[in-house]
């Protein structure tokens, strides 16, 4: 399912990480590629209240701490800078779908990264 909002659909997820060469671009993408389904996921369901988003996003963070490991095999982590990057792209998926008030922790809660 393409993404219908022109916001995401020009925002460049991960951009830190893909400028970062500690960051495999492989890796990375899975990580992008976990964010698009996030957005997906929110225009297909449509959640009417924070609640509903914190339950999509906590299927995306699950996600993304097994794309830990990945970084790590590939020599690399998620260290505290790949942190603040992938929980900011978190708040702008929040954001871009009009959850403003949405709390960064609890977009992440989970995570293990």
């Amino acid at each position: 399912m393409p993404i219908t909002s022109r916001q995401v659909a020009g925002h460049a997820f991960l951009r830190q990480m893909y400028d970062d060469s500690y960051f495999p671009d492989h890796v990375v993408d899975r990580g992008k590629a976990i964010l698009l389904r996030l957005c997906e996921r929110i225009e297909d369901e449509r959640p009417s209240d924070l609640e509903s988003l914190y339950a999509l996003t906590q299927a995306a963070t699950e996600e993304s701490n097994l794309l830990d490991r990945e970084f790590v095999a590939a020599g690399s982590e998620i260290d505290t800078v790949a942190r603040e990057w992938i929980c900011d792209e978190f708040c702008f998926v929040a954001s871009a779908y009009e959850f403003t008030e949405a709390d960064a922790e609890k977009l992440t809660a989970g995570r293990d990264w």
